[in-house]
């Protein structure tokens, strides 16, 4: 059901071109589709990623505690028999008579198979503590003041019976502070009136490389709190405090936790995520992405192209032909034929182009007939005003000279008379009405400079002429006709000294013609009329008499110019005029 919106968009559609509206037609049908679709895909295949690699990091935690509680569980059985054990129980409790009975019964403690066993398990080291002061501290068993100022022990004493701990401290061999895994349980099983405690100690370094040897592409880190306890990467080193999360700054959405309790020890499994192997598996799969994007991509455009030129090319063709209603005789179309629409059109406009062309030929005498009566009106109308000019310019000339004569009488006359021949040499050459601006200058320097002997001081002027415009052509005897105005109606007329300003020079495709003077001013009626009678000049306006001087070159300017040539006038009474004309660059 069409609508207003619809209307809208055929009529938007309507502005644009048909090879555009092909192209719009392929990026909304072909591309766009393509594109939502794959983005589709890669959502979809990308989402599967994610949950691969989730349960692939799932499975590593869960690999990484079993692991570790297999460990920490081998030695929590060694330590449950110890700790139930009523023979090492009565061998670390007896008080020894010497140090000898001591020794000696501590190597036939120690010659005992099962226990040799137990405590030859790999990664773990046992530790004996009894507060029985005649025990002798060295090798397995020690007095319990080896052990209460140490970490661990404090830890202990905040738990029940016993558990899991992760410090920082000496050693076995008691050189550096090391990360140490020490599980340790008190030996409160049978009554006694003694502190007895196990001490079983993981070899950390080995335990390291064993979460290293599993070859895992990610991250594993295994922290107690904030600590970093274990890992299979940076953070391994066995000589140097734990790092903490805050400090590494690492923890994010992608990163996957599993929680994990042993003996009393709360750790995290932290397993961070790979970089994602979806660019890996398209650069993998680029032949055949490459391949698809040809099927599916620049296979349409060549079809799209093909079938844009059979439609755009020939009424692009028709399109130009179409311009040459322009031109004297119309152009026909020669392309193959072809039976749809368009060739159809083609056809029917060759047929019309025919007709028209037969037209044009039967009525062209006709049209060129009264072209030779416009040109030889134009001729008439021109050599009419050539004729007002000369004896204009002529007497105005004459009167300056005959002023000067009667009022100075000097012999200065030869000058005026030289300035006088320039002029006349204007009037009388009428072969040509064009002129340059350069030459017209020569002749308006001639006039005021005559107009200097008139006028004495009173007559002060300045021409400022832009270079590139000293080669246009011009009307003859415009632009003193202009200047011959502001110096008979502006400074004639005012007794104090005065200025007479012309500036020729080009702007925004025009030749500005500006011819300012400080005379006495025009008042606003005679203002408004002269405007009108230099913006509507006619030869009419030339058969009324009078002042014609201005409309004459007003009137020349605009047959010239195709009526193209802008007028105007600005002027203050007791403060000047000036006349501005703007020829359009293209009639110079």
């Amino acid at each position: 059901m069409r609508g207003p919106i619809w209307d809208a968009i055929e009529r938007k559609l309507d502005d644009y071109s048909l090879r555009k509206k092909f192209y719009i037609f392929y990026v909304l049908c072909v591309m766009l589709p393509l594109i939502v679709t794959d983005a589709v895909v890669l959502s979809i295949v990308e989402h599967a990623e994610k949950e691969s690699s989730r349960h692939e990091m799932s499975s590593i935690a869960s690999a990484v505690g079993y692991n570790l509680s297999s460990m920490v569980n081998n030695a929590g059985e060694a330590a449950k028999s110890i700790y139930t054990s009523k023979r090492i129980d009565y061998f670390i409790s007896k008080e020894y008579t010497s140090s000898a009975e001591y020794v000696s019964e501590y190597q036939s403690f120690f010659q005992d198979t099962l226990f040799e066993n137990t405590l030859g398990m790999s990664n773990i080291v046992f530790f004996l503590y009894a507060d029985n002061p005649t025990i002798v501290n060295g090798g397995k068993v020690n007095d319990m003041s080896a052990v209460r100022n140490t970490d661990s022990y404090r830890l202990l004493e905040q738990k029940e019976s016993g558990g899991l701990f992760f410090v920082y401290e000496k050693g076995v061999a008691g050189l550096s502070d090391e990360r140490r895994m020490i599980y340790m349980q008190k030996l409160d099983f049978y009554s006694s009136d003694i502190e007895k405690v196990l001490k079983i100690e993981f070899n950390y370094g080995s335990m390291m490389r064993t979460f290293k040897n599993m070859n895992y592409d990610n991250e594993v880190l295994i922290c107690h709190g904030d600590d970093i306890v274990l890992s299979n990467g940076a953070y391994s080193e066995v000589n140097k405090p734990f790092k903490t999360l805050e400090a590494i700054g690492k923890i994010s959405d992608s990163v996957y936790r599993q929680k994990i309790s042993l003996y009393g020890c709360d750790l995290d499994i932290y397993v961070f995520k790979t970089r994602s192997n979806i660019w890996s598996m398209l650069m993998h799969n680029a032949p055949i992405i490459v391949f698809l994007m040809l099927i599916n991509v620049f296979f349409p455009l060549c079809l799209f192209s093909i079938f844009n030129h059979s439609f755009t090319g020939r009424i692009l063709q028709l399109s130009k032909v179409f311009k040459s209603v322009d031109s004297e005789k119309l152009v026909s179309m020669t392309v193959r034929e072809s039976k749809d629409e368009i060739g159809s059109m083609i056809k029917n406009y060759n047929r019309m182009v025919s007709r028209t062309n037969d037209l044009i030929q039967t009525v062209y005498k006709n049209k060129i007939k009264e072209q030779e009566m416009i040109v030889s009106q134009k001729n008439a109308e021109l050599l009419a005003l050539h004729s007002q000019i000369n004896p204009h310019f002529l007497f105005n000339a004459l009167e300056s000279i005959r002023m000067h004569s009667l009022l100075k009488r000097e012999n200065e006359t030869a000058d005026m008379v030289e300035k006088l021949a320039i002029m006349q040499r204007q009037y009388v050459e009428w072969g040509n009405d064009a002129v340059t601006v350069a030459k017209e200058c020569e002749f308006v320097k001639a006039y005021l400079a005559l107009q200097k002997y008139r006028f004495g001081e009173r007559l002060n002027y300045n021409i400022d002429i832009e270079a590139d415009c000293m080669e246009c052509q011009v009307p003859k005897l415009t632009l003193v006709t202009f200047v011959e105005n502001a110096c008979v109606h502006g400074i004639e007329s005012k007794a104090a000294p005065g200025w007479i300003f012309v500036r020729i020079f080009k702007k925004s495709g025009f030749m500005h013609i500006e011819v300012e003077d400080t005379g006495s001013g025009i008042d606003p009626d005679a203002l408004e009329k002269m405007k009108s009678n230099m913006k509507n000049a006619d030869i009419d306006m030339l058969k009324t008499g009078g002042r014609v001087g201005v409309i004459n070159a007003c009137l020349r300017i605009k047959i010239v110019t195709e009526s193209k040539a802008v007028f105007d006038v600005d002027s203050e009474e007791g403060c000047g005029t000036t006349v501005m004309i703007k020829i359009p660059e293209t009639y110079l």
